[in-house]
């Protein structure tokens, strides 16, 4: 058996500076040993090109660079948590396992599992908050329960936060003598986790002056390269959310600022109501007899609806891993309301491919699209997907990028009739929540 140590389990966080549960372990009392688990129980249900495990591969490669000149290194293990941890009682003499914490309902149970296993050896379990500003209940009514309306939230949200002790940043470069002196920690390849290249990169994300400062005018245009790639990177942890907090801060940008709030809304609605995952937030709208045509949801995964933005936005995403926000929800309502196909199979398809798939706002977004969720629009509420194109895309720029057949006998036709699909949505719904 080894001298003590304490372990520190990287997850959603995959930075070594303004690192909450980090920085905490880095003054705790033993040597840090860190270690990320590639979990096998997530990883069996993805393909084995997935950019977002090759994106997560690189970044450990890179951080166990960085560690390495500290005389330390990342141990990297693949397979169940649970069993990971049992081996690693029997080869470390571990007192403390460190972590941030992570809300979705998978990794409380998960997380809750090992507490039970570390409990039984008596090792200490601490996790901190690290990937949001506000978490769980601390942004709630008066009253105690949580918000459901984004306006209130929000407002409730920036009465609270104080720049002075909700951003303070966790520096940990000249805490690194702290670490384990061991540069072979084990390490694995992409093949041993069953995972080969892809051919999608998770782009850098851009978060300049300019970008920020033009974000409000630019961010509906699907032509313009107005977004931030933000989301792979605060989803997987490559930056803090902090900093990027910071960011609209001093560039005075609410609209920015807002985006990350609407993050922690969402996550907060998922922590206080896990059913959302899979239930409509209001129950009737479970009642929508869907029509869930499986040749039509075929045709909408492909790009081949015969509308041109709902088909750029599709083909995007497949190419890409990324889709417009702005698209995003014309297609997502496209889905729900002209085709009657249940929003899951929609947010199951994003989960798969969204390189910044984070289940808290996937679920909340198409629960939205669906007028099932919280704060959502109206069930008669239905995107004309003609009219988008000339309010968003009216050059038609994002389209011939996407769709460059669009005006040639090869773009099929319209797979539904804007007007016949609208009233015969409005007539399930209404039967539904009658």
């Amino acid at each position: 058996m080894t001298d003590k140590v304490n372990i520190f389990w990287f997850r959603r966080d995959l930075r070594l500076d303004d690192n909450v549960g980090f920085f905490k372990a880095l003054h705790g009392k033993y040597p840090v040993l860190p270690i990320f688990i590639f979990d096998s129980e997530i990883l069996n249900e993805l393909p084995k090109d997935d950019a977002r495990v090759n994106f997560i591969f690189n970044t450990l490669q890179t951080m166990r660079d960085a560690l390495k000149k500290e005389g330390s290194s990342l141990a990297i293990f693949h397979g169940k948590p649970i069993d990971i941890y049992k081996q690693l009682t029997k080869d470390y003499n571990i007192q403390n396992v460190i972590t941030n914490h992570d809300y979705e309902v998978y990794a409380q149970n998960r997380d809750e599992e090992i507490k039970e296993l570390l409990d039984s050896e008596d090792i200490g379990f601490y996790t901190y908050k690290d990937q949001v500003i506000f978490e769980k209940d601390e942004i709630v009514k008066d009253d105690g329960k949580p918000y459901v309306v984004f306006t209130a939230y929000k407002n409730k949200w920036k009465g609270a936060f104080k720049e002075d002790q909700n951003l303070k940043m966790h520096y940990t470069s000249q805490f690194m003598d702290a670490l384990v002196q061991h540069t072979s920690l084990p390490n694995l390849t992409l093949k041993d986790i069953g995972f080969v290249e892809s051919k999608i990169k998770v782009p850098d994300y851009d978060v300049t002056p300019t970008l920020i400062q033009e974000y409000e005018g630019t961010r509906n245009f699907p032509a313009i390269d107005g977004t931030s790639h933000l989301g792979p990177h605060l989803r997987f942890g490559t930056v803090s959310v902090r900093k990027m907090m910071r960011k609209a801060i001093a560039e005075k940008n609410d609209t920015f600022m807002n985006e990350l709030i609407w993050r922690e809304f969402f996550m907060q609605i998922l922590w206080h109501f896990p059913k959302t995952q899979q239930d409509a937030f209001r129950s009737k709208y479970d009642r929508i007899k869907w029509r869930n045509n499986q040749e039509e949801f075929e045709k909408w995964k492909a790009g081949k609806t015969g509308y041109l933005l709902v088909d750029a936005g599709m083909r995007e995403l497949n190419t890409t891993g990324h889709m417009h926000n702005r698209v995003r929800m014309l297609v997502a309502s496209f889905l729900c309301k002209h085709l009657l196909i249940d929003w899951r199979w929609g947010e199951a398809y994003f989960a798969e491919k969204l390189l910044d798939y984070e289940q808290s706002s996937n679920v909340g977004n198409w629960q939205w699209a669906a007028g099932s969720g919280v704060d959502a629009a109206p069930y008669f509420r239905i995107f004309n997907p003609m009219t988008q194109v000339d309010k968003f895309d009216k050059d038609k720029k994002y389209i011939k990028k996407w769709v460059p057949e669009y005006d040639t006998d090869a773009y099929p036709d319209k797979m539904v009739n804007h007007r016949e699909a609208r009233e015969r949505c409005l007539t399930r719904y209404k039967e539904a929540l009658a």
